[in-house]
């Protein structure tokens, strides 16, 4: 299973963890997985070249591990985008978190 965890204070973004692997298909044809690692580093990408924000990021591939962290406060485009990620998220969960009583995808929303 794949869990985000989205650290927030007072409505800004402070970073987020992502972690696990969803299991919903075999590897390398995980829709899931698929869709939430496109979201997830193409965010990434984005918040550096688009939004020109610093962000410290750590991660380990062969574990599914990603963790961004906002060291300071964090411009509008960086909070649209990480809002549009947000939004993206929500509806793989919606659609894809759980089948047939088997979790595959949980977002976690912590207010920090």
């Amino acid at each position: 299973m794949t869990t985000i965890v989205i650290f927030k204070s007072n409505d800004s973004y402070k970073g987020f963890t992502c972690m696990g692997h969803a299991g919903f298909g075999c590897s390398g044809k995980d829709i899931v997985c698929a869709s939430i690692s496109v979201l997830v580093i193409n965010t990434l990408n984005s918040i550096e070249e688009l939004a020109k924000e610093h962000i410290v990021t750590e991660s380990n591939e062969k574990e599914g591990y990603i963790e961004c962290h906002f060291p300071d406060d964090i411009n509008d485009k960086t909070k649209l985008l990480m809002d549009s990620m947000v939004m993206g998220l929500k509806e793989i969960e919606q659609n894809y978190g759980t089948r047939k009583k088997k979790k595959f995808f949980e977002l976690i929303i912590k207010e920090v």
